[in-house]
């Protein structure tokens, strides 16, 4: 099989799970609704550096903005190319998608969450193993994720670290009831998923996991180089590979915002087989106007942030990626007119509810995985 060399791929695993209405458990999103879009809004700033479809630039009610715009930002730098799969979108988008037969993921304190997980797992393997690249970058966009990976860690036996959060104070102990009732509704023990990572996010997790864990274990087994562009949710997602028998070593990349938050985060990523790298983008400069929040800790990951920074760190062009998110979210925010721009990003205040967009249940997509057609939806 011919590889391609030219430049790495970046894949964005979007999706979604109802355990992110639970109040309080998540800021990816200034609201329910808003959080709904989320994941579309940021496949489409991926992909085209604007949103198209989703209402709004997802923002959380702290007023940090979406780490997708770094990530583009880097995409307009250095260049890679762009491939988002559908792991359980609630909210069509205007993104091209790559389908495997996830559906969007129930609260995980109701019995059977993610019915789709064993199905979009092996077809999201298949799909990883034939991958034409020498080198691919994974990372993960569904409000709700570290609940549900903290979840899915216990029930491997991998409770090693605490998550992270998208919000200022991380609300663990909300996190450790929600997930203690996911297993009293589920009637798992923790550890007794344990060389079933299927079944463990099927019962305590969420879509975009099983869609993750399954590329990444396909992509590993074809000798792809692997690159884990995030955080917590990503550690989850490395246990679950490793539990899958897939021992190949990956590396997980995140910034210096999420590797200060987590302790253990070092070793847990040693035990997982991974050789951890950390990029610091500056935010904390003075100059960084609202990318300041990254580094208050208000989100310290997402939207594979951590590795899109990692190359724009081997690319030597870190030092550029402030000044270059601020004039991204500049045109974003004013629909292209940067002066325009500038004023509203003096005055950051997106709220993500001009309106509610699409809900009307059509979706640009054509189901894929077992018992769908499968292929690549090209968007509007």
């Amino acid at each position: 099989m011919t590889r391609a060399t030219e430049h790495p791929r970046v894949i964005l695993v979007a999706g979604s799970t109802r355990t992110a209405e639970i109040d309080g458990i998540s800021a990816a999103g200034a609201s329910r609704d808003a959080r709904l879009h989320t994941p579309g809004a940021d496949a489409e700033l991926l992909t085209y550096g604007e949103v198209v479809r989703a209402p709004a630039v997802p923002v959380s009610p702290n007023g940090c903005p979406t780490p997708a715009l770094v990530t583009r930002t880097v995409r307009e730098r250095v260049g890679f190319d762009v491939t988002v799969i559908d792991g359980g979108l609630a909210r069509p988008t205007g993104a091209p998608t790559v389908t495997v037969g996830a559906r969007p993921g129930n609260d995980i304190r109701e019995p059977d969450p993610v019915q789709t997980a064993p199905g979009a797992f092996t077809a999201a393997r298949e799909l990883g193993r034939g991958l034409p690249d020498e080198r691919i970058v994974v990372g993960e966009t569904i409000p709700g994720g570290t609940t549900t990976a903290m979840a899915v860690l216990k029930a491997l036996g991998e409770a090693r670290i605490d998550p992270s959060s998208s919000l200022p104070e991380n609300p663990i102990d909300l996190k450790r009831r929600v997930v203690r009732e996911a297993f009293e509704a589920s009637s798992f023990e923790p550890g007794q998923a344990a060389h079933n990572p299927e079944q463990a996010v099927r019962f305590v997790g969420d879509p975009v996991l099983a869609v993750a864990a399954g590329l990444v274990a396909g992509a590993l087994e074809s000798g792809t180089e692997v690159v884990l562009g995030g955080g917590t949710q990503l550690l989850a997602v490395a246990a679950l590979v490793r539990h899958a028998g897939v021992p190949r070593r990956a590396t997980l990349a995140t910034t210096r915002y999420l590797a200060d938050d987590v302790s253990g985060l070092r070793e847990a990523a040693a035990a997982f087989d991974l050789d951890l790298v950390v990029s610091d983008p500056g935010f904390d400069a003075d100059d960084a106007g609202p990318l300041a929040a990254f580094a208050d800790g208000v989100a310290k990951e997402g939207a594979v942030m951590g590795g899109a920074l990692r190359l724009a760190d081997e690319a030597d062009r870190l030092d550029e990626v402030t000044d270059a998110t601020l004039g991204l979210l500049d045109r974003v925010v004013a629909g292209g007119d940067e002066s325009k721009g500038r004023r509203a990003r003096d005055d950051y205040d997106v709220k993500g509810d001009r309106g509610e967009g699409d809900d009307s249940g059509h979706s640009n997509d054509r189901r894929g995985g077992p018992g769908g057609d499968g292929g690549v939806d090209r968007g509007p």
